[in-house]
């Protein structure tokens, strides 16, 4: 079966996918596979569907909680995906699903294209960013989309227009019709100056060093923000500041955010984010949507 798989990337068979997934969870995929190009991944999900093997389509694993027992299937990253076009006449670009954030925001800086400056500290891809709607500093990454390209699930290439895609915050159309894999977007910018946006950025990250546990393994923001509040505040109101179940903490910098303070399990951060949520509840009723997806292997 390896041998078969090498033929669209790369391909590593009982792949540890600690490194592959942001809380630094200790999983284990039957076969990782990184397909190199767009026509690999689809001519890769045809011979899955032919011999009826399970999937599971990955960007930088952020955002996510892995199941932490043995996936007895193919594992997909996107990141070899990286193809990134920008079109200066248009102050447009066209960027493959695997192309990391900071990647992008850099790229488009350079070219004097200003916008993503609120992307450069998300550790996500292009891919994963559209699928959630990522975004920080009242920005969010379907501002800027022209349209998406994606397979469906008869392996057909589409171009999606962006009027045709529902998003809000934090969500779009794609989390609710999984059989849908992006694998590109276009996005349309606006002329800027590098020194203005290299300003900027600078200071969104320092504003990121300082408010945010960077230092720990975790996937980002576990809550969305309800409508006039943050989702930390209630949280640290709540006495959760430094709250742990196993090896999974709230943490002390920043009560929106779980951490991986030592070798947490699956269980833990489950545990940990369904008691946070349950005492906001409670105590504030306030009932906090979770951002982040829960993922176990046997749905």
């Amino acid at each position: 079966m390896i041998k078969q798989l090498a033929k669209f990337g790369k391909v590593i068979e009982n792949a540890p996918l600690k490194e592959h997934n942001t809380y630094q969870i200790e999983s284990v995929a039957k076969y990782l596979c990184f397909p190199e190009s767009i026509s690999d991944l689809k001519e890769l999900l045809a011979f899955i569907k032919k011999n009826n093997l399970k999937y599971f389509i990955l960007g930088n694993g952020s955002n996510i909680i892995l199941a932490d027992d043995y996936y007895d299937g193919v594992f997909i990253k996107l990141t070899a995906l990286n193809n990134l076009e920008i079109y200066d006449v248009r102050d447009t670009l066209f960027a493959e699903a695997g192309v990391l954030l900071p990647n992008l925001v850099a790229e488009t800086v350079n070219h004097n294209l200003k916008g993503l400056e609120f992307a450069a500290g998300i550790p996500g891809t292009v891919g994963g960013a559209i699928y959630g709607n990522a975004g920080a500093y009242n920005s969010s990454i379907m501002d800027f989309v022209v349209s998406v390209t994606a397979i469906d699930q008869d392996l057909n290439i589409i171009r999606i227009p962006k009027d045709q895609i529902t998003y809000s915050y934090r969500d779009s159309s794609f989390k609710k019709n999984k059989a849908l894999i992006i694998v590109a977007a276009e996005f349309a910018l606006a002329k800027g100056t590098k020194e203005a946006s290299l300003e900027l950025m600078a200071d969104r990250l320092n504003r990121r060093r300082e408010s945010q546990p960077l230092e720990y393994p975790s996937a980002g923001s576990v809550f969305r923000n309800p409508e006039n509040d943050y989702a930390g505040h209630l949280i640290e109101i709540c006495g959760l500041k430094g709250y742990q179940i196993g090896g999974a903490q709230v943490s002390n910098k920043h009560a929106n955010f779980i951490i991986n303070a030592g070798n947490a399990q699956n269980d833990d951060l489950v545990a940990l984010i369904n008691k946070v949520h349950d005492e906001v509840l409670n105590k504030e009723k306030v009932d906090l949507i979770i951002e982040q997806e829960f993922i176990r292997w046997q749905e």
